[in-house]
């Protein structure tokens, strides 16, 4: 398996090292840098014989509620938050596609959000990057049908992260966990065991599916 950071490399090294069996390598680079995802897509792909599962998992958030803040400020995020969750993806698989095999048994699972569907009054651009993610994956999932490539996204809700730290800790925290009929948010094993169905052998039926989990937080036809 290869675990990709941008940054924190140190927590991407324990985390490959606590990974069960043997070869796991850790790749570095910019999402928004498209030159940099080309590269450790390919050095991925080099130390581990070739590529079977790509999870675009990376994601970041900040607040810009569109009545509170600068121009300077909005422009930035939108373009950090758009670099790193869609167009960043988008590079990534299309990197990744170039490794892949197309025998039927090649995974793409997309991270997306219920912030998709629900928007987000306090950081439109998250929502827009994860709306943008789950029709770039099911137009993936059409475009790569004829060639065995299952494209699936999931949408969580709130999920014990680093990134929701702040806010599930302090005076929000209860209100986030209510949201939910079950009063509490997902946690990352939750996630994880979705996204493992969807990159198994018996999801390529699954295709162009998006798969809710949000404790019933947002309900959507």
């Amino acid at each position: 398996m290869a675990v990709h950071c941008s940054s924190n490399r140190g927590s991407a090294d324990v985390l490959a090292a606590g990974l069960p069996g043997e070869g796991h390598v850790v790749v570095q680079g910019d999402l928004r840098d498209a030159a940099a995802v080309q590269a450790f897509v390919d050095d991925a792909a080099r130390r581990l014989g070739g590529l079977d599962v790509v999870v675009n998992n990376a994601g970041v958030y900040s607040f810009h509620t569109v009545d509170d803040v600068d121009y300077e400020t909005w422009q930035q995020a939108w373009a950090d938050i758009l670099g790193v969750n869609l167009v960043g993806a988008a590079n990534v698989t299309y990197c990744a596609l170039k490794h892949l095999p197309r025998d039927g048994s090649a995974r793409i699972v997309n991270v997306g959000s219920r912030g998709a569907f629900r928007g987000e009054p306090d950081s439109p651009a998250y929502a827009a990057s994860k709306a943008g993610l789950t029709a770039f994956g099911q137009s993936l999932a059409r475009a790569l049908g004829g060639t065995g490539v299952s494209v699936t996204t999931v949408a969580p809700g709130f999920v014990e992260t680093d990134m929701a730290a702040s806010l599930l800790e302090g005076p929000e925290g209860d209100a986030i966990r209510g949201q939910s009929p079950l009063n509490r948010v997902a946690t990352p094993e939750e996630i994880a065991d979705a996204v493992r169905y969807l990159a198994s052998p018996g999801a390529q039926w699954a295709t162009g599916a998006v798969l809710d989990l949000n404790g019933a937080s947002h309900l959507r036809l």
